[in-house]
């Protein structure tokens, strides 16, 4: 205890730090000591004292408590300046938030909140859509600002990488409507036209939506990731303060490479899947090679193998814009990253199937 001196005069306890109060344990006899007297002020003087540390503080913060707990007047005087702050610091109450009562909202205007947002985010989208498009179509008369060697690159992404997995899964769907053909047409015996089925169905619609969904949970979820991270790491800031627009630099060399590739993919996707139902027609329904490809070339029709990459056409229109939207609108943290990118798969096929409705209905209107 010979680094504190106290004592108690007409209920004033006056406590007093010397020479180097370094890894000290509590003075416990100063605690029983202010226990046992009724003190009316406590005052602390440390002008003699020329070395300190935590254990210091903690003296003071504890006699401070007590007087507080008691209404007794507490002053210190001579403290270290270092020390003075650091007590402030800790005495320091941090402000209390209000809680704001959340009202209860009733169905109406949720209602109209729920509308509100969908055509906010609808109408941010579009314009997304409309500007990148403009973009697109003008680049021909223009000269936009973007390297050749990224629309390379992406171009071998989105088309020679991805070729193995479309023919894969091209492969199986074609053998699959094989199957579900042959059920229904082994009843009256003719599961010869399994092959009209399968060419018909391919070259249409199946391809290319087969191919469409690959590449929106491939290329589409690359493209929202590889933009997402550069939003994150500010590097699209960084463009758009060298005046570079994020349209010309990031959008259209993966717009242009996925709108030509996507017609490519589902040419290769409707062979495939010819082929994987010459598979059942010729190893489980006993049909003749011959025969099936006869067919299936009598069912093969220009309108059709048309309709097909007219859809592609259009898919990679979606896929594209769909990855760049919410990547560039990506948040700035990883967990952000990866909702735009599930965003970007979810939104993809959502309005790659709205799309083949739409077109479904006017082709079918005009009797192609």
């Amino acid at each position: 205890m010979e680094n504190i001196d106290y004592q108690t005069s007409n209920g004033i306890l006056t406590v007093t730090f010397k020479g180097k109060y370094l890894k000290k344990d509590l003075p416990v006899l100063l605690f029983e000591t202010i226990h046992k007297h009724t003190l009316k002020e406590i005052k602390v003087d440390a002008q003699t004292l020329s070395a300190w540390d935590s254990s210091f503080l903690i003296v003071l913060l504890r006699l401070y408590q007590f007087a507080l707990s008691r209404n007794i007047n507490f002053s210190m005087v001579n403290l270290p300046s270092g020390a003075d702050k650091l007590l402030k610091l800790s005495l320091a109450v941090p402000p209390v938030k209000e809680k704001i009562k959340l009202q209860q909202s009733n169905f109406l205007d949720m209602f109209g909140g729920f509308i509100l947002d969908v055509y906010h985010t609808f109408m941010k989208g579009a314009s997304f859509a409309f500007s990148n498009l403009k973009t697109f179509f003008l680049a021909p008369f223009q000269k936009p600002v973007f390297r050749h060697v990224d629309f390379l690159f992406t171009l071998q992404d989105c088309g020679p990488k991805a070729l193995p997995i479309v023919l894969l899964i091209s492969f199986m769907v074609g053998l699959i409507l094989a199957f579900v053909g042959a059920v229904q047409l082994q009843t009256f015996g003719a599961q010869v036209y399994v092959a009209s089925l399968v060419t018909i169905g391919m070259t249409r619609i199946m391809g290319a939506i087969m191919v469409g969904i690959i590449m929106a949970g491939r290329t589409g979820a690359a493209f929202a990731a590889t933009i997402g991270t550069m939003q994150v790491n500010e590097e699209i800031d960084a463009l758009k303060t060298m005046g570079i627009k994020t349209e010309e630099f990031l959008v259209l060399p993966r717009l242009k490479a996925l709108v030509i590739t996507m017609p490519i993919l589902t040419m290769f996707a409707d062979f495939a899947g010819i082929l994987g139902g010459a598979a059942v027609g010729v190893l489980a329904l006993d049909i003749p090679y011959s025969e099936y490809f006869r067919y299936a070339y009598n069912a093969w029709i220009l309108k059709h193998f048309l309709v097909g990459l007219f859809h592609a056409f259009i898919f990679g229109f979606i896929i594209a814009l769909s990855g760049c939207y919410f990547g560039i609108n990506c948040g700035r943290n990883a967990n952000s990253v990866g909702l735009s990118t599930t965003q970007a798969v979810v939104y993809g096929i959502v309005w790659m199937i709205i799309a083949t409705g739409i077109i479904t209905f006017c082709l079918q209107r005009i009797g192609v």
